[in-house]
């Protein structure tokens, strides 16, 4: 994810950093400027064509479609961002749920159990995050034997509960204190359902690709319709209209599927690393 003050927005206007789609887009934009001028060649220099040419009446389905378009852009970068941004609100659960649970043990469990517990909740976070992104990475496996075939945030949350039910079987956590962390032991596969749903449930395919033929039909016949009043400046403006469009799209793919290592998915790895400090603060 990228960190950034937005009050220092003069200086946004004249950066490009690895997050900007002007990069991924440039050669299309110069393809795209090049079709421009090629139609603008023919229809001026090569046909001759009359200002009065069927071809000028196109722009008013354009002026007619193209409050419509705008909508549909905006739904679209509206929807992918509600994702991003219920995804950021499912780990922040994640975060407090884990302090409390670490609060609760603290005064409940023993030193040697909340060794265990110091290791089994950060360790959680961890594998969430790999098991978002579909990769594993083997770790110490003293407290837990994980099965890397098998779902990995499962069987730490099982361990975790196993723990404690093993506790209140022995007398240590008394059926009140159990019931009064059942909340945030539950929780953990609860957050893991619902990564998985905003993971696994992308933009329906239909929607997606409509927007893409939409755009480039929208593009490929503009210039028949700029062509008699910009003349030759028409090859910038398609080009930027382009990279204003497309952006739109490109960002709206980047961060529906917010837990990635795109720059602008959510920091995942600092979430972890905060998660792990905190607990270890705690109860360590």
């Amino acid at each position: 994810m990228v960190y950034y003050n937005p009050k220092e927005w003069f200086s946004f206007i004249f950066k490009i950093n690895k997050a900007e789609t002007l990069r991924e887009l440039f050669p299309l934009m110069l393809a795209v400027g090049a079709y421009s001028g090629v139609v603008t060649y023919l229809i001026i220099d090569f046909w001759h064509l009359p200002e009065t040419s069927i071809l000028r009446k196109v722009i008013f389905i354009h002026q007619t479609i193209g409050f419509v378009f705008s909508l549909l852009l905006a739904f679209r970068i509206n929807s992918a961002y509600d994702r991003w941004w219920e995804g950021r609100k499912i780990w922040g659960s994640l975060v407090n749920n884990s302090r409390n649970l670490a609060i609760k043990l603290k005064h409940l469990i023993g030193e040697n159990d909340l060794a265990f517990f110091n290791y089994a909740i950060p360790r959680y976070s961890r594998v969430l995050r790999d098991h978002l992104r579909d990769e594993y990475v083997p770790e110490d496996q003293s407290f837990i034997t994980i099965d890397a075939t098998k779902h990995v945030p499962n069987q730490v949350a099982s361990e975790m509960i196993k723990n404690i039910y093993r506790l209140n079987k022995e007398g240590v956590i008394n059926p009140e204190q159990l019931f009064s962390i059942t909340a945030e032991i539950t929780s953990f596969t609860d957050i893991c359902g619902a990564c998985e749903r905003i993971k696994k449930t992308p933009i329906p395919f239909s929607y997606n690709v409509f927007i893409k033929k939409f755009i480039f039909t929208y593009i490929m016949t503009l210039p028949f319709t700029w062509a008699f009043d910009l003349k030759y400046f028409i090859i910038p403006v398609i080009a930027f209209v382009l990279f204003v469009f497309a952006s739109i799209e490109l960002l709206a793919e980047e961060i529906e599927d917010p837990f990635g290592r795109d720059a602008n998915d959510l920091p995942l790895d600092s979430i972890c690393d905060n998660i792990q400090k905190h607990i270890g603060e705690l109860i360590g």
